[in-house]
């Protein structure tokens, strides 16, 4: 299928590794041209390398989404888009004991303020031009909390709220915002609860994975490259109809009816 986005421009937050990464080489050969992000220069610049050669054109810019100064380099650096896809890690799992003020602060800091603003930052573009996409990469926790993921549940759920408010506002204009909910997707964060798991059972890393997968319905961890099929389809040209949704990328697990 033929996407209709070759040409295009899009900016991917936090892509120097796992779902943003897979986004933005599932843009890349569709031949969109792409802006990635991260903290790590150097780190980003290697990503860069081994991304340059796959279809449209690729431009790393190092900034801190969470900061006000970040978020300015990158809307600057990236120029006129069609297409954000705004991704970041999320914040560590904890009980209630755990979240104070601070600890709820960074959260939204980290996993609503800087969607929210950039969405802000490109939506009068995007409207002026008659085309835009924007997918937030939030959590199948947002449908489904857990006890332990409080923090992220809360601050993904803010920014689903806001998104949807919005895109009834913008869909007039050719302007999409929608929300990829993954769980269960083999990543760098996954690992990182996979050795959480680990240390705190005394267990291998081949059965803390069992353990993990063994949640899902499917019985395996997604694969980055099957969520970001999806991210790509729902930034296409067919996709602009499709405006204020939840996709659900769990492999089946979620137990609700809608």
């Amino acid at each position: 299928m033929d996407l209709g986005i070759a040409g295009r421009s899009a900016l991917i937050c936090g892509s120097s590794q796992g779902l943003g990464l897979a986004c933005a080489e599932a843009l890349l050969r569709e031949g969109v041209n792409v802006t990635i992000n991260g903290r790590d220069p150097e780190k980003l610049e290697k990503v860069a390398q081994g991304l340059r050669g796959l279809g449209g054109e690729v431009q790393a810019i190092a900034a801190d989404q969470t900061t006000i100064e970040g978020r300015a380099v990158m809307i600057e650096a990236a120029g006129d888009l069609d297409i954000l896809v705004n991704n970041n890690a999320g914040p560590p799992p904890g009980l209630l004991n755990d979240w104070d003020e601070a600890a709820l602060l960074e959260a939204i800091n980290a996993n609503m303020m800087p969607a929210v603003q950039l969405i802000r930052a490109v939506v009068p573009g995007m409207r002026a031009r008659k085309f835009g996409r924007i997918v937030n990469i939030t959590s199948a926790m947002v449908k489904s909390p857990h006890p332990l993921m409080g923090l992220s549940t809360s601050a993904r759920a803010g920014l689903t709220a806001i998104a949807k408010s919005i895109s009834k506002d913008v869909a007039c204009d050719n302007v999409t915002i929608n929300n990829l909910l993954p769980e269960r997707i083999d990543t760098p964060r996954q690992e990182f609860m996979a050795q959480r798991i680990m240390k705190e059972q005394g267990i291998s890393r081949e059965e803390a994975r069992r353990q993990m997968t063994s949640t899902s319905a499917a019985k395996r961890y997604g694969r980055p490259e099957e969520f970001a099929s999806a991210c790509a389809f729902l930034c296409s040209a067919n996709a602009g109809f499709i405006s204020g949704q939840n996709l659900q990328l769990d492999g089946g697990s979620y137990e609700g009816l809608i």
